[in-house]
């Protein structure tokens, strides 16, 4: 039972000190190294201002018709999010609607999470999410290729990325990488088509019926961050999302 014990604590040690060599694996590189020295004394100045600890935890949302993406954060031990930064698209691809297939140049619509951290990107910084998840290749089918390598990045060019300029990619890796290295093992990054308000559903399921039902399976995790401020137990079941 010892032994069991001193294993358990060595495993321990050894994730969180994972976590936080995170920031120091990333500073070595270059451009990571001079977003930090352009941007962290800013950023950490106005987290404190606006009342965070330095470990927080964020969530980005992003809204396709409005060409935005908020960054939600919270400190270690508050209950709720709230709204930190809001930044621009500089580009936009396709039109609304999921992404089906590879090539066709659409953002996806759905609930991921950052799984790539990529300081040496053709785009100057990039942070990739976990497209295609099952939902959206139970979309796609068997026999096509539902397509890979989304990205929220810099260098203001798309076909079905998040871009951002140079400089604000910068605070977004930024506070990404503070969050992974507080102890935030996943940051969900919900791509929305709109901010589904019953209002806006009506107004684009006019413009594009054949989203009405995917959009319904959407909406409701839209609608409890907005009413609870925090993240709604969204699973996914038989290609649909289904909010517990």
């Amino acid at each position: 039972m010892k032994l069991i014990c001193l294993s358990f604590l060595l495993f321990i040690g050894l994730m969180l000190n994972a976590q936080t060599n995170f920031k120091a694996s990333q500073i070595k590189f270059e451009r990571v190294a001079n977003a930090y020295q352009e941007k962290w004394e800013y950023l950490q100045r106005v987290i404190k201002t606006d009342g965070y600890s330095k470990d927080f935890s964020i969530v980005l949302n992003a809204y396709k018709a409005e060409g935005k993406l908020e960054i939600w954060m919270k400190s270690k031990g508050d209950k709720h999010y709230s709204l930190f930064r809001t930044y621009d698209f500089c580009a936009h691809s396709g039109t609304l609607g999921p992404k089906v297939i590879e090539g066709d140049k659409q953002t996806p619509e759905g609930f991921y999470h950052i799984n790539v951290f990529n300081p040496m990107s053709s785009f100057h910084l990039s942070l990739g999410i976990n497209y295609p998840n099952s939902i959206d290749l139970a979309r796609t089918g068997k026999h096509r290729e539902p397509g890979g390598e989304i990205y929220i990045h810099g260098n203001c060019v798309t076909v079905g990325c998040i871009p951002l300029t140079d400089d604000k990619i910068k605070e977004v890796y930024v506070l990404a990488v503070e969050a992974k290295n507080s102890g935030q093992a996943k940051i969900p990054v919900n791509i929305y088509p709109f901010k589904m308000t019953d209002a806006k559903m009506k107004k684009y399921s006019t413009q594009f019926p054949a989203q009405i039902s995917f959009w319904k399976t959407l909406q409701p995790g839209y609608l409890a961050f907005e009413k609870n401020k925090n993240l709604a137990d969204i699973r996914e079941v038989k290609g649909k999302y289904v909010v517990k």
